[in-house]
């Protein structure tokens, strides 16, 4: 039986005096979900997206929360001058980067067997390479200043099967190794690595990608008899982010309450 979500939480400064850098955060998704919240907890963010038109609606949104636009600037991910280019305004507008969302990823439905070497790639470049680029850009900036958080958009695809999934579950799988070593890698400097793996966030694009007869489906496994919102993921996200996670760091956070 699907069950009301739970009410919409106010801010607590968990963020207070953080700068923060979202990608992907245009739309209804996590992304956006996370930079309001982010917001809410009192840091100054900044957004990215590759979609222009919906990245200044993203911000004019955002807007509303303190009368303030935040900073936004457009990149692919998958191009890595975009990459260098949004790390660099980062730095310029916020003047240092104390955590980064690396929200960006791409899904699609279809069984290996259909699949084109195309699909395979695009999935895995966006999913995957892109998380590994932006995270290469900006651990140079807080391992010098040893400080800094990096927290990742995974997937329980990571752990789970899902028929139609394999280049997306290869590639959140492929996040979720790359949060661990990285994270041993940074933490001589005091620089935290962790993921979020959520099970079903629902959210308007998450419609255009799944037929509705399998998020049906995949609702019938949640226990609670629904999908998270996507601000419940942004939580997990903001705990991550904040100085109330200062022990973990390599770890994969399920935000999920799928039947075993």
């Amino acid at each position: 039986m699907s069950q009301t979500g739970p009410p919409y939480p106010e801010g607590r400064n968990l963020l207070a005096g953080k700068t923060v850098l979202v990608t992907a955060a245009a739309g209804s998704g996590i992304g956006f979900a996370t930079a309001r919240r982010c917001l809410e907890e009192g840091a100054s963010v900044m957004i990215s997206d590759s979609h222009e038109r919906r990245l200044g609606e993203a911000a004019d949104e955002l807007m509303k929360i303190d009368g303030k636009r935040p900073a936004s600037r457009l990149c692919n991910v998958t191009v890595e001058a975009d990459v260098r280019a949004l790390v660099k305004a980062a730095l310029d507008q916020l003047g240092r980067i104390d955590v980064l969302i690396n929200n960006a990823g791409l899904g699609g439905t279809v069984n290996v067997v259909d699949m084109t070497d195309e699909q395979w790639h695009t999935v895995l470049d966006v999913t995957l390479t892109g998380t590994f680029r932006m995270t290469r850009a900006v651990l140079p900036h807080m391992l010098e200043r040893r400080a800094g958080v990096i927290v990742n958009n995974a997937s329980v695809l990571g752990w789970r099967a899902q028929a139609g999934q394999a280049h997306y579950a290869a590639a959140k799988a492929g996040v979720m190794a790359l949060t661990r070593c990285s994270a041993l890698e940074a933490a001589d400097s005091g620089v935290r690595i962790n993921a979020v793996a959520p099970s079903l966030a629902t959210h308007e694009f998450l419609t255009k990608v799944m037929p509705q007869e399998l998020l049906d489906k995949l609702t019938q496994r949640e226990a609670f008899g629904r999908g998270a919102e996507p601000w419940e993921v942004a939580n997990v996200i903001v705990f991550l982010a904040s100085d109330y996670s200062s022990y973990m760091t390599g770890e994969c956070v399920a935000v999920s309450n799928q039947h075993a």
